[in-house]
Order: structure tokens, then C-alpha cells, then sequence
């Protein structure tokens, strides 16, 4: 394995998302050391103010770069891997509804344009690869939890288009030897998390006392993971995961939906009576489950947040951030085309 510690210029894929975003500001905070170049083709998750804090302070000036580019195009992914010696791939269509809807689109960003990271990674000699990918993989189980040895047997469109680019990934260590590594995480939440989402979407239709549309009976189960421990998992894995290797990053709190939309509604203190029940979608996986021991006994990493402490900050943030998540849900009224043509297509 080539000393991770050469590395200087890190490239992030999808950083104006999610997940993307909080590990950009984690990297930036924890290593000094460090440049990072995010990539970003702002699709409708993508957005740039989920770093404003980040661009506008000087501090970062030097050290963090945004270019707006498709991971698809072969051109810019060359241009922006041949200047990193790691590539973090957050890049990803990841709402299973809307996979549903559009199953082209996800095996498009998903499958192809993992393969033209991974190209331009063999290409440049790339010192670490980490493709992040998904417990939606395994499927669903009725009892225990997954390992990183667990058959893949996704059950949604999104589901399978990351699992397809897992299976990339794999064979471009073990054919071109190119330093992969894989991370599944579960269900992250936390600040900066697009809203429709289960946690922000229901958080944000209850403060303006709207319905949560709940689907089916509510028993489907989650394992939830605080964004900032999946940070600290990749991290991990950057710096110290073996190659050609999946490593599970789980929460360890599994809990039905009926019973987070409940503790939701009871933080902010809001009336059961805004539950909505909707259709089930079709292939609604019942439980995720997974086994991260492999991640604790070897990169020694643990979830270091509460799920209850985390969720409360996190209910607080969107309370004390409107104006983000206003501008998202007002955006051409989005939020209610796209919800009122799923439920009355089913």
C-alpha cells in the first residue's frame, strides 16, 4: 500500500450534497495540510450554499477550489484527478423514489460515471480511491445484520446502480490494481441534508404544519448514522483502510419510521395527527442491518454521536435555518408536484 500520508490535493465528488458537503468541511477542520477540489454538477440536490461558510471564509482560500462539472465528462475528470492524489466518490443520484421514476438517469451519473473516475484514477496513479456507496446494496434482512461479505442483492433501481458501480470498483482493483477502497454507510442525517429526505422533509412540513407522508405502515426499519461519524469513517478508511476492501459504517440505533416520525413530532412539539399515511412504494425494503465491526477492530472507529442528542441538534439547525430549506422547497413548487405524482400514480 503507497504511504496515504503523500497525499495533498484530494478530490471530492459530489461535495456540494449532503453528505458531500459536511465531509468537506470535516477534512477541511481536521487536516490543515490538506487541498481539496470539489466537483459538482449542481444537479437539483447540489448546492453550493451547503459550503458558504467554507467560501467565504479566507482561512480556506488556499486550501479549497469548487468546480461545477459533470463526473460523466470525461474531459473534466481528467483535468481534476491528474491534480489530486485522492478521489473521496460521493457522486451519486441517490433518491430511491426518484430512481423509480427515472431508473436512466441513475444508472447514467451512477454506473458510468463512476467508470470514468475510476479510468481517470488508473490513468494518474492515483494514491487512494474511496467509493462511497450503501447498505441499499445488501437488500433487505429480517434478522442480524449484514457483513461486508453479505451477498449483494439490491431491490431499487438506485439500489442496483450502486451496486453495479461497487462491482466496478472491485475490478478495477483487482485488474488494474488501482487502490480502492469501498465504504457502505446506513441512513445519514444531519445539517444541510435536502429536504426530501425523510428527517428534513418531515421536519420541515411540521414546522410549517403541514402532513408527513408516511409510507405504508410505518414498521420499515433504518439504522441512522450522524453525518459527522460517517466523516470520521471515511477518514478512517482514506488513511488507514486496506485495499481492494468494504468497509460497513452503521449508526447502531435501528428504529422503525413510525417511531422517528413520532420523536420528531414530539421534539418540536407538534400533534400525531399531522402523520399522513401514503402507499407503500414498490419494493420498500423492511429492514437495513449492519455489522461495522470490521471497521472498529481495524481503523478502531466507533460513531461517537447519540442518535437522540444528534437528532434534536438536527431538528434545532433546520428550526434555526429556514431560509435554506425555504428557498429548496419554494423552488417552482417542487416539493408538491413531485410528491402529489407519485401518490396518485400508485
Amino acid at each position: 500500500m503507497q504511504n496515504p500520508n503523500k497525499i495533498k490535493t484530494i478530490l471530492v465528488t459530489g461535495g456540494a450534497g449532503f453528505i458531500g458537503s459536511n465531509f468537506i468541511r470535516y477534512m477541511l477542520q481536521t487536516y490543515p495540510e490538506y487541498n481539496i477540489i470539489n466537483l459538482d454538477n449542481l444537479s437539483y440536490a447540489g448546492n453550493r450554499d451547503n459550503l458558504k461558510d467554507i467560501e467565504d471564509n479566507p482561512g480556506y482560500k488556499n486550501r479549497y477550489k469548487f468546480e461545477q462539472g459533470d463526473i460523466c465528462d470525461s474531459e473534466i475528470v481528467d483535468k481534476l484527478v491528474r491534480q489530486c492524489q485522492a478521489v473521496i466518490n460521493f457522486a451519486a443520484e441517490s433518491h430511491v423514489d426518484r430512481s423509480i421514476l427515472d431508473p436512466e438517469c441513475f444508472t447514467k451519473v451512477n454506473v458510468l460515471g463512476t467508470q470514468k473516475l475510476l479510468e481517470a484514477g488508473r490513468e494518474h496513479n492515483l494514491l487512494k480511491f474511496v467509493h462511497i456507496s450503501t447498505d441499499e446494496v445488501y437488500g433487505s434482512i429480517e434478522e442480524g445484520s449484514f457483513t461486508e461479505n453479505s451477498q449483494i442483492a439490491p431491490n431499487s433501481p438506485y439500489a442496483a446502480s450502486k451496486a453495479a458501480a461497487d462491482l466496478l470498483a472491485q475490478v478495477y482493483y483487482t485488474t488494474y490494481k488501482l487502490p480502492i477502497v469501498i465504504t457502505r454507510s446506513s441512513n445519514n442525517f444531519g445539517p444541510y441534508q435536502y429536504p426530501e429526505k425523510v428527517i428534513p422533509l418531515f421536519v420541515t412540513n411540521a414546522l410549517d404544519n403541514k402532513s408527513v407522508p408516511l409510507y405504508g405502515d410505518g414498521m420499515n426499519v433504518r439504522d441512522w448514522l450522524y453525518v459527522e461519524d460517517n466523516s470520521r469513517g471515511i477518514d478512517a478508511v482514506l488513511h488507514q483502510g486496506r485495499l481492494g476492501q468494504v468497509y460497513n459504517i452503521g449508526g447502531g440505533h435501528e428504529i422503525p419510521n413510525i417511531e422517528l416520525t413520532k420523536n420528531i413530532l414530539k421534539y418540536l412539539g407538534k400533534s400525531e395527527d399531522l402523520i399522513k399515511p401514503v402507499a407503500d412504494r414498490p419494493a420498500h425494503d423492511r429492514r437495513y442491518s449492519l455489522d461495522c465491526s470490521k471497521l472498529k477492530k481495524e481503523l478502531n472507529w466507533a460513531p461517537q454521536r447519540g442518535f437522540d442528542e444528534a437528532l434534536q441538534e438536527t431538528i434545532t439547525w433546520y428550526k434555526n435555518n429556514r431560509p435554506w430549506w425555504e428557498v429548496i422547497k419554494n423552488k417552482k413548487k417542487e416539493f408538491e408536484k413531485y410528491y402529489q405524482k407519485q401518490y396518485t400514480n400508485r
